[in-house]
């Protein structure tokens, strides 16, 4: 059989024909305008999914994920693994236990008792985080890492529509409670259904994002800086336009009481040296000090 000789690719270099587009395809895509803010809820409620993939391995049924944005930002996560329901917290006013360097202390492994304001038994979203907190917090039945005493209290409070936490200590003897610490408050972003997503049952009408408070400080000192250049613009205005000459009001002297001249004297004699009182005191130790230096002397001999 003859050798077929190879093909050089400039022999086989065929130009593919490219296919007609459509009418429809020809259109130019249309772009998504997606604000600032609809990429920042999109990513603030994006689920965690690996999570719950731990909590499925590590046999636990309640989590609490933490969520680090930006090296400022902390937002916490509440679920019940794997059904839910979950919620979303942006953590604020941390303050840690060496920051705080309080005098209570308790045991590790201790039961903590949960202290809860009247209020969240008023509105349901917060009676739903009320059992979630409790189910999180508390310490199971017979668990085997408990200790069969109780030495210190969590506290949950309601105000100006966050939740304030603090860790205290109870003293034996009076039942006085010790900060222990650490502190800080929650505020609440969303409820959802199901765990780390799904419907959502709540969103807090107050929340504001932390890049929309800094863009509004941003904002405030932006407008009080324009406010000082223009103060200082129209100063320069007013420099800059000529000085108005009021007519002379022959009014205005009318109070004035010319002063008296005094009668004007020639000194002919030289008056006298001011005496120097310094001079004087050095004069008269000098010669004080001659004095007893020839004392000195005279008794010597």
């Amino acid at each position: 059989m003859a050798a077929t000789k190879r093909k050089r690719r400039g022999d086989l270099a065929v130009q593919a024909k490219k296919p007609k587009r459509n009418e429809k395809d020809a259109a130019p895509p249309t772009k998504r305008h997606t604000t600032a803010e609809e990429v920042e809820e999109e990513e603030r409620d994006r689920i965690p999914g690996p999570v719950c993939k731990v909590c499925e391995m590590k046999n636990c049924n309640k989590c609490i994920y933490f969520e680090a944005k930006k090296k400022q930002d902390l937002y916490m996560w509440l679920s019940n693994s794997p059904h839910g329901p979950s919620a979303k917290f942006l953590v604020q006013n941390i303050h840690t236990l060496a920051e705080l360097k309080m005098t209570g202390n308790c045991l590790k492994g201790s039961r903590p008792l949960l202290s809860f304001d009247p209020a969240f038994d008023e509105l349901p979203h917060y009676a739903l985080l009320k059992e979630l907190l409790i189910q999180i917090f508390s310490t199971p039945r017979y668990h085997p890492k408990s200790q069969p005493f109780v030495d210190h209290v969590f506290t949950f409070t309601i105000l100006d529509n966050r939740i304030w936490f603090r860790n205290f200590q109870i003293i034996e003897e009076d039942a006085a409670l010790v900060e222990i610490g650490p502190r800080f408050v929650l505020n609440l972003i969303k409820i959802f259904q199901g765990s780390f997503g799904g419907p959502t049952l709540y969103e807090n009408p107050h929340y504001q994002s932390p890049n929309m408070h800094r863009r509004v400080i941003r904002s405030i000192t932006a407008a009080k800086y324009r406010e000082k250049q223009q103060v200082k613009d129209v100063q320069k205005l007013r420099k800059k336009e000529p000085k108005t000459l009021l007519p002379h009001d022959p009014t205005a002297d009318v109070f004035v009481t010319p002063a008296e001249e005094k009668p004007i004297e020639i000194q002919w004699v030289k008056p006298e040296p001011k005496v120097d009182l310094k001079a004087r005191k050095k004069r008269i130790y000098k010669r004080q000090r001659k004095m007893k230096q020839r004392m000195d002397s005279g008794k010597k001999k």
